[in-house]
């Protein structure tokens, strides 16, 4: 398996790691995510129109440069690096490939306005009792002449507050937990009927709850086949996984970078704390961690488009790799830093703090290595 990247690749990751070098420094984005909106409409414009990053990872069919998941990968690495809080996963990973896959009118109306830096989308597909069961669903639809009538509540809407439109997963037929009878929907923001509370992450982000009330949602705003949507939401969370691990790969490098830094300036007893070998080991630990979430995040990344059984298994053990790693890693590195590693004033505590974060988007580890487990049980059997 080639895990070289293309010269385009090496490029996008160059053009933007030198964008947010001068832009999007620790400050900058520390003023970012203490005041309002939360984020910034500029550098989301200047993402989209003036790097056009936004078109990598789709076709030129759509108005994009015909790139994949792997270009994906390439910007959340980065984005991980400069603890972007954009909504590029709900817009562009999730939103976009929804919309990429299923194709139609409807991808043709929105995904160049989502490469244009126009729509942003947000992710409305859990609930309070669903834990990490996309079709544990008491959010309804019922169909009412050419409309959909959308009722019910979701939880943990990330960028929802910044939202054009978003993506709700119903139920349109069967049983709460039925496979079948799952439909998504493009939902504009401003609908009659839709109310929402807002509220900080702990990882410098912004999420709200989501209330729909009897939301009339036209039909032609139906994404895929209705009552079919499942299949198609495994597929792209299994996207949105890998392209969290990356994000959480280029965090930890940054972890990784600043404890070693740290080691070799900092002196005790008149000696660098790089020369103590038990720290020398911890910080070696550290990188061999970082180096196998590495090689699963490229691999689960590779193996998306291929057999369900298979993408879901390397997304899932990237994903509790990505969990233990980052949890090992940055309790490492504030354990070397000592108390100054969790303060505001310095970028280890918001990296550690955004990857504690990552561990439990789309499933825990606990939830991975069951997956894991069940998924591997049923090829063998």
């Amino acid at each position: 398996m080639d895990f070289a990247f293309t010269e385009e690749q090496d490029l996008l990751r160059d053009t933007l790691a030198g964008y947010l070098r001068d832009h999007y420094d620790f400050e900058t984005r520390r003023k970012i995510v203490s005041g309002e909106p939360g984020w910034r409409p500029e550098v989301w414009r200047a993402l989209a129109q003036d790097l056009n990053i936004f078109g990598a990872a789709f076709p030129e069919a759509l108005g994009g440069l015909g790139g994949n998941a792997i270009e994906h990968s390439v910007v959340m690495e980065e984005f991980g690096k400069a603890l972007v809080v954009e909504p590029y996963l709900g817009t562009l990973v999730i939103g976009g490939g929804l919309l990429k896959h299923t194709g139609g009118a409807l991808a043709a109306e929105f995904v160049p306005q989502i490469i244009a830096g126009e729509a942003v989308l947000a992710w409305a597909g859990s609930e309070p009792q669903a834990r990490y069961n996309a079709a544990d669903l008491l959010t309804t639809a019922k169909a009412q002449g050419g409309d959909l009538i959308l009722s019910g509540r979701k939880s943990q809407v990330v960028g929802a507050a910044w939202a054009t439109h978003y993506i709700v997963s119903a139920r349109s037929a069967g049983a709460q937990g039925d496979r079948d009878g799952v439909t998504l929907l493009l939902v504009d923001a401003n609908a009659a009927g839709i109310r929402r509370q807002d509220y900080p992450t702990i990882d410098g982000g912004r999420a709200s709850e989501i209330w729909f009330d009897q939301v009339k949602v036209p039909a032609s705003r139906v994404i895929g086949k209705a009552g079919a949507a499942l299949p198609l939401i495994e597929q792209v969370s299994d996207e949105a996984i890998c392209a969290l691990c990356a994000e959480a790969v280029g965090a930890m490098r940054r972890m990784l970078a600043e404890t070693v830094g740290y080691a070799s300036q900092r002196k005790q007893f008149g000696t660098p704390l790089a020369t103590f070998q038990v720290l020398q080991h911890r910080m070696a630990d550290m990188y061999v961690a970082l180096e196998q979430s590495i090689a699963l995040t490229q691999v689960a990344t590779m193996k998306l488009d291929g057999p369900a059984t298979q993408r879901a298994l390397a997304a899932s053990a990237a994903k509790a790799q990505i969990g233990n790693a980052a949890k090992f890693i940055g309790q490492a590195a504030v354990q070397i830093h000592g108390g100054m590693g969790i303060t505001e004033e310095l970028s280890l505590g918001h990296y550690f703090r955004r990857t504690t974060a990552i561990a439990s988007q789309f499933g825990s580890v606990d939830h991975h290595l069951r997956r894991y487990a069940e998924l591997s049980l049923a090829a063998a059997a």
